[in-house]
């Protein structure tokens, strides 16, 4: 199957495109978020073929395009501009919801739900999680849930250095929602690192927290994810620390690795993060009081680490994610 799909979500593309699939990503000059072209953060496969505008428009003219997915609103007149073709009309689509409703959370009308396509039932929208369809207000749009999958990538935990890590995209810029309060509020007293864009934007305010914070201003990182994989395990422990999001991959992915977690009890942490595999709490000192006895008890947090992978493996299988994306993807196609 030929599928067309922008590149939105790095970590979420890195997954889905592992498939038997031929997978078409535009790219426009200079990488806008419209035309981002693939991956240059993460190891994508052969499969993946940039198209111009263009390029795309012959690609459907010649009926190289059996599907589009869609993950953005705009996107399907994206497709009509470029190609002249309509998503659900002329071309079978499915919108993908990656995220959690960012207003009034039981009352937020999805974007999509009142198209006419959608609320037909041509283009069905997919949730990353139930939690995700149980708050979005799609209307009588066909919805379904495709969790996530993540690509193994093997046991790396070593815990050597005695440090919390986290991930977090945007933090300054996204505060409330990403908990950056939170993250602060535990580097006071414990040594962290911090990964992902936009973090160097935390110095100044790490800075007047005290020497073990400062000390945290100095490790703020920007990787590749492959280099991520490599540098994050060797924290003592990873901190989710967001108050609203979907379910972020960064903390399935640090699981995978072997980590040891510490999260916010709140949207699908509780399914992703059995007692076993770390710990849940909204009282910060509770998170931070686990952090210290994992600091100093490395068995125990390598302990939590090794049911965390054990975990993650077993609820979100690549091969499960991969096989539900290709029998909707089919049935759209040839419904």
């Amino acid at each position: 199957m030929r599928i067309l799909l922008w590149h939105v979500h790095g970590s979420w593309t890195t997954a889905f495109v592992q498939g038997e699939h031929e997978y078409l990503v535009p790219v426009l000059p200079g990488r806008p978020a419209d035309g981002r072209g693939r991956a240059r953060t993460w190891d994508w496969p052969s499969s993946v073929r940039e198209v111009t505008p263009g390029r795309l428009r012959r690609a459907v003219e010649d009926g190289e395009v059996d599907v589009v997915l869609l993950q953005r609103p705009h996107e399907a007149r994206l497709l009509r501009e470029w190609t002249g073709r309509t998503a659900g009309g002329d071309l079978p689509a499915v919108y993908l919801e990656h995220d959690a409703p960012g207003g009034p959370a039981a009352a937020t009308r999805h974007p999509l739900a009142d198209v006419d396509a959608v609320a037909d039932g041509r283009v069905p929208i997919v949730h990353v999680t139930a939690f995700n369809a149980l708050m979005w207000d799609t209307g009588t749009a066909r919805t379904t849930v495709i969790d996530h999958g993540v690509p193994d990538p093997g046991h790396r935990y070593t815990g050597e250095r005695e440090h919390l890590a986290a991930v977090v995209n945007e933090p300054v810029r996204r505060r409330r929602a990403a908990g950056t309060d939170i993250l602060l509020c535990l580097a006071r007293e414990i040594p962290a690192e911090v990964y992902g864009m936009g973090t160097e934007r935390l110095a100044e305010q790490l800075a007047p927290l005290g020497p073990v914070a400062a000390g945290t201003a100095g490790r703020l990182h920007d990787l590749p994810q492959p280099e991520l994989h490599e540098r994050l395990p060797g924290a003592r422990l990873y901190l989710h620390p967001y108050r609203w999001t979907s379910l972020g991959l960064a903390l399935l992915e640090a699981m995978a690795l072997g980590m040891p977690v510490l999260a916010l009890p709140v949207t699908a942490a509780y399914e992703a993060v059995p007692p076993e595999a770390g710990v849940l709490s909204a009282d910060p000192d509770e998170l931070a009081a686990v952090a210290r006895r994992w600091l100093n008890d490395p068995a125990e947090a390598a302990a939590y680490g090794k049911s965390a992978r054990e975990h993650v493996l077993r609820r979100y299988p690549l091969d499960l994610f991969l096989d539900r994306w290709s029998t909707l993807l089919t049935q759209e196609v040839s419904p």
